[in-house]
């Protein structure tokens, strides 16, 4: 319990040392996760139709606050993107889709990378286009990167949790780190 205090108050520190800094820098952020989204409360009212359908859709619409490309997270983290709204449902293309793709972090490292489908059909995640240099571990999580530029930023914020790392691999021959997510 002390060591979690410490921790605490070390991360308490480090916030306010940041949101400090951000202020002299006067520094212009993305949208956060969760800080600058309400969350909209829906249940799946269809499942995938078979392992090649990578959407479901939930109870929420237009008339709920539901809107295009809108990330869609549950207790556990990001499962996808709101690809179609009608008034009262919306059909939602899941990051296991071949189609998805998002900028993401290692939350421990800053290790950056790129986050799709993996190998074979199904729940597996890769972050592809991680450098050889950088250090990612097992059990390491991976959020969302968040980017912004000009007028130009990333359709998911920065900080939401994606899945964690079951294992890292590279060869002498590849550009990048191999890294499988479980969502």
């Amino acid at each position: 319990n002390e060591r979690l205090r410490q921790l605490a108050l070390q991360n308490e520190f480090a916030a306010n040392e940041a949101k400090q800094l951000k202020a002299l820098l006067d520094f212009k952020e993305g949208p956060t996760f969760p800080a600058d989204f309400n969350p909209i409360a829906a249940s799946v009212i269809s499942r995938p139709a078979g392992a090649f359908a990578q959407a479901i859709v939930v109870s929420a619409g237009s008339a709920d606050g539901v809107e295009l490309l809108a990330p869609v997270v549950t207790g556990d983290g990001l499962i996808g993107l709101v690809t179609r709204v009608t008034t009262h449902a919306s059909r939602v293309t899941l990051l296991t889709d071949e189609q998805s793709a998002v900028s993401a972090l290692d939350a421990k490292t800053d290790a950056a990378g790129v986050v799709g489908q993996g190998p074979g059909i199904g729940t597996t995640l890769e972050l592809d286009r991680v450098s050889k240099e950088k250090d990612v571990r097992v059990g390491d999580t991976i959020v969302t990167a968040g980017w912004r530029s000009a007028q130009l930023s990333s359709l998911y914020p920065k900080g939401i949790p994606i899945g964690e790392v079951t294992s890292v691999g590279q060869s002498d021959t590849d550009l990048y780190k191999q890294v499988q997510v479980q969502p």
